[in-house]
Parts: structure tokens; C-alpha cells; sequence
């Protein structure tokens, strides 16, 4: 599968523990659904913080790992800056979560800059992944996000007790299965599709 439209992700860190992180969630969703930006595909990932674990409610969708994630690119994108609701857009555009006007905005402006093109053929086990004509880049890994969507959480205790939230596209498991070298031009190879991940 080749996609028609140019992909720009979209990463929402968040947490169920942050009471201004459910209107994030909802942008997100939307964007998601309506796919604003002609000619882009957005693809979106939420992806959930622990930080906020130890203040009442355990996010049941939080994991190191994205929160290690998050502080990676506040040096790059944020100067330094690490909060929630934040969206990172292609890897490069610091965006308030919940500011789904300046979301399409920093989309529209990463379309703009040299994109490769990802060529993606699922089987039963694995998937076969080209990468061709990308630009100058430093060194890079491929990751694969295994997403659910439809998740729904009725919160008992912390800043949102009481309410029930909904999710679209919750990262389960990102895995890194290959590295690009610095400047190079592309990538290919056969990663294995990571199983569904225990509820």
C-alpha cells in the first residue's frame, strides 16, 4: 500500500490523570476522522504519559516509555518544555494538544518540507517496508505502533473523577525494528507484525 495523500504524524502525549487532557482527546479524534488538510493523511497517536500516575488515578494506558519519548523531543521541538496536553507534529512542530486550529496549521507547514515516500505490504506475520527518496536526515529508527481505538475509561479518582473518556488511537506497543543511516536515501526490510497486546 502506497498512500495517495502525503502522512504527517500527529503525536498526542496525554494522560487521563490531566483534567485539560480530555479536550485534546477529542481533538484528536476529530482530526482524525474529518482529515482536514487536503492532500495529507494525518496519522495520529496517542500516546500516554506515566507522570501523572502518582496523583490520584493510574492511567490504565500510560507507559514509561512514552513519557522516555516525550522528553527526547522537548530539547528538539519545545525548548525543553515537557507538558500535557502537548502534540508533536512530524517530529518537529510543538503544538498545545487541545489547539486543533494550530494542530492543521503545524500540519500544513510540515507538508510543506521534503518528504520520502513509505511503500507498506502486510502479510500474516510481517510486513514488508521501502522507504525510497528521502531527504537529508541525521541517523534514524523505524518504529511500529500497534494503535486500538474505541478505548473508553470511567475514571474514578484525580482531576477528571467521575467522568468517562474516550480514546482513538492509543499506542499499545511501539517497537523499533530497524535503523536508517545518517543521509541515506532509503530503507527496506521485513518486520514482524507485534501480536495484539494483553488487554
Amino acid at each position: 500500500m502506497l498512500l495517495a495523500a502525503l502522512p504527517i504524524l500527529v503525536e498526542l502525549f496525554t494522560s487521563e490523570g490531566c483534567s485539560s487532557c480530555p479536550p485534546a482527546d477529542a481533538a484528536l479524534a476529530r482530526l482524525h476522522e474529518k482529515q482536514p488538510v487536503p492532500g495529507v493523511q494525518l496519522l495520529v497517536l496517542s500516546e500516554h504519559v506515566d507522570y501523572w500516575n502518582n496523583l490520584g488515578w493510574r492511567d490504565p494506558f500510560s507507559d514509561e516509555e512514552f513519557t522516555a519519548r516525550q522528553s527526547r523531543y522537548a530539547p528538539v521541538v519545545a525548548g525543553d518544555r515537557v507538558y500535557t496536553p502537548q502534540v508533536v507534529v512530524d517530529g518537529r512542530i510543538d503544538v498545545l494538544g487541545s489547539d486543533e486550529g494550530g494542530i492543521v496549521q503545524a500540519a500544513r507547514a510540515a507538508a510543506s518540507e521534503p518528504h520520502g515516500s513509505v511503500r507498506f505490504v502486510q502479510n500474516v506475520q510481517n510486513a514488508h517496508i521501502t522507504a525510497t527518496d528521502l531527504p537529508a536526515h541525521g541517523p534514524a529508527q523505524l518504529l511500529v505502533a500497534v494503535i486500538e481505538d474505541g478505548l473508553v475509561s470511567h475514571v474514578t479518582k484525580g482531576e477528571n473523577e467521575g467522568r468517562t473518556l474516550s480514546h482513538t488511537a492509543v499506542v499499545r506497543s511501539l517497537t523499533g525494528v530497524g535503523s536508517v543511516a545518517a543521509s541515506a536515501h532509503g530503507w527496506s526490510g521485513d518486520v514482524p507484525i507485534p501480536p495484539k497486546p494483553r488487554r
